[in-house]
């Protein structure tokens, strides 16, 4: 229930809205159980029964007041004054009038309905992506990116079929039987009693049936998650799959998850599906229980007249579509538990990197970046230890070993992408944790070994950190990373689409554009994740070249995997199995003759 108390609370400022619903909603239903109500005076007036008569009677002599003796009276006024067949036309003209009325405010109800449905699963949307972007690097580490974004549509989408529907008709259907149960209290209190000892009975059934939904939906979602993630890795690699002949193997890991989709969902609909014949077979059970109950009433003359009688009968029978309505937001409700407990695990993951309250505005980097003993563990595995490092403003400072030696993940340590796990990080002499995030970033650019790049222009790729930027600054941009040329050559020049991830860009295009980006920017601190190591020779030198540009006057952290790159770099850190084993320039490491020199000469060999 705590989760709905939540979904209620993103719709508060659509509480008029919520308001206006229940209103109409309820006018609704008035309507409609005054138009078969009407039935009552209607076969009093058709089978000439004595209870029109003595009903309009009585209220001439008393004025009680109610509906009932309201409606009798003008009805006999009218017979007695123009005939049956008039009082007949009033009837039915009443009937029509109810009809039209209750359905209007139904499609008020609706109208003021469908912005609090939506406004749910943009909440949800917007709530989603916000903790997407604040959630630490390492968090998508461990998560398949089709199962977030099988989260991020698909599971929003049945958050709407399922919970949404299942809240309208939490407050519609309860409101209408409600009402009926009003009507029917009214007429007989004897016969509603006996209604009353079978409805319960009908509910924990299918109740009962309602929550074994949860566990079937949770499976289903999962496995759409496993199906999201296989499609986007096809579709990433299907050139390696087609090069490997690997066709076969990924269909069959693919049509696997299908088929196990398929028979999960299977048995949600079994059971789904047998919600409303189940409500309409035990209606049927409760209302010829009804029949005969109240046909004894009748046939003994008790309480009951005819009419009366088959009025109940009529206006019982619409319980039936509400409570399948109910039983069947009973299902939503279940269905949609497992949602939201799959959104929720998202939405309440807790963001490891966080701002302090009042954090400092960096404005400037002056001296120094310092790490003193820092230590980063992920789970339980040390990623790197007893970590002392000091870059001096201006200097470049290159970062050597082995695959998982730790080089990516010290560089990242310093925009903050995660969090010391012990030992402090400091820049010009204070802790990193008390600037805020925005104004960290804000001076540092980082060029990755794979361009990342997005379907859009070109230009609006340069200025992603400078969106202010003048075409000016963009051209002049491109100019220092050796790419306004290529650019230029281009149909549309800076405004050409670059297609998904630059697919219509080669791989020394995409680099320079994101130097571009970076060069743009214009920050005091760079970090290179080696731009250069997935290039060939010519596009390798522009690149280069561009580095160099952009290297100028600017604190650099440089990963390096192609240690010809690095020779000039003012100080080399080796890191091996998250240590610093050596440091040095160039030429004093070679003297040591120790890890770094051996790197040297394997990449010499090859």
């Amino acid at each position: 229930m705590k989760k709905f108390i939540r979904i209620i609370s993103y719709i508060k400022e659509y509480k008029a809205y919520m308001g206006l619903y229940t209103l109409f909603i309820t006018l609704s239903i008035l309507f409609s159980l005054f138009s078969l109500s009407m039935l009552v005076p209607f076969m009093d007036l058709i089978f000439g029964t004595n209870e029109l008569n003595g009903v309009a009677q009585i209220a001439t002599q008393h004025a009680s007041g109610s509906l009932k003796d309201i409606v009798y009276n003008f009805l006999q006024t009218n017979i007695v004054k123009y005939g049956k067949v008039y009082a007949l036309g009033w009837i039915c003209f009443g009937i029509i009038t109810a009809v039209i009325l209750k359905n209007i405010f139904l499609y008020l109800s609706y109208y003021f309905l469908a912005p609090i449905r939506n406004a749910v699963t943009r909440k949800y949307s917007k709530l989603l992506y916000d903790k997407i972007l604040k959630l630490p690097i390492g968090f998508f580490t461990e998560q398949r990116k089709g199962d977030i974004l099988s989260r991020s549509s698909n599971d929003i989408a049945d958050l709407e079929n399922s919970v949404i529907s299942a809240l309208e008709g939490i407050i519609k259907e309860p409101l209408n039987i409600i009402g009926i149960m009003i009507v029917l209290f009214i007429i007989s209190v004897k016969l509603t009693l006996f209604v009353f000892i079978l409805l319960p009975v009908a509910g924990l059934i299918v109740g009962r049936i309602g929550r074994s939904l949860k566990k079937q939906t949770n499976k289903a979602q999962m496995k759409w998650g496993e199906i999201m993630s296989q499609m986007e890795e096809t579709l990433s690699g299907l050139r390696i799959i087609k090069a490997f002949n690997a066709e076969q193997r990924v269909k069959k890991s693919f049509f696997e998850l299908v088929d196990a989709i398929f028979h999960i969902k299977n048995k949600i609909l079994y059971r789904r599906d047998l919600a409303s014949p189940l409500s309409e077979s035990l209606g049927v059970i409760i209302l010829c229980g009804v029949l005969w109950f109240g046909g004894k009433l009748v046939l003994n003359g008790e309480i009951l007249s005819g009419s009366s009688f088959i009025g109940y009968v009529a206006l019982f029978s619409q319980i039936i579509n509400p409570s399948k309505a109910l039983s069947q937001a009973v299902y939503n409700v279940n269905r949609g538990t497992a949602t939201l407990d799959r959104l929720n695990e998202i939405l309440e993951a807790p963001v490891t990197v966080e701002e302090i309250e009042n954090p400092i505005e960096l404005k400037e980097f002056n001296h120094s970046i310092q790490f003193d003993n820092v230590q980063f563990s992920y789970q339980d595995a040390t990623i790197l230890n007893n970590i002392n490092l000091t870059i001096q403003k201006g200097k470049t400072v290159a970062l050597v070993g082995s695959s998982g030696a730790g080089k990516s993940t010290l560089a990242d340590l310093v925009p903050r992408f995660h969090d010391v796990s012990a030992g402090e990080l400091y820049i010009d002499g204070k802790n990193i944790k008390d600037y805020s995030l925005h104004s960290l970033r804000q001076l540092i650019s980082i060029v990755t070994q794979e361009p990342i790049l997005f379907n859009d222009s070109i230009a609006a790729n340069i200025a992603l950190g400078k969106p202010n930027a003048s075409m000016n600054e963009i051209i002049a941009a491109a100019k220092i990373a050796n790419a306004y040329d290529f650019i230029m050559k281009k149909e549309g020049g800076f405004d050409s689409l670059i297609g998904d991830r630059g697919s219509k860009l080669s791989g020394g295009e995409r680099q320079r554009l994101t130097i571009a980006r970076a060069v743009l920017k214009n920050p005091p601190i760079l970090i290179l994740d080696e731009a250069t190591s997935a290039l060939d020779t010519e596009s390798e030198k522009l690149v280069q070249d561009a580095i160099n540009n952009m290297m100028q006057n600017r604190t650099s952290i440089v990963i390096a995997h192609r240690l010809s790159t690095i020779r000039h770099a003012d100080e080399i850190i080796v890191l091996q199995k998250g240590q610093i084993v050596e440091r040095g320039n160039h030429d004093a490491l070679l003297a040591q003759d120790g890890y770094y020199k051996k790197l040297i000469e394997m990449q010499e060999v090859k």
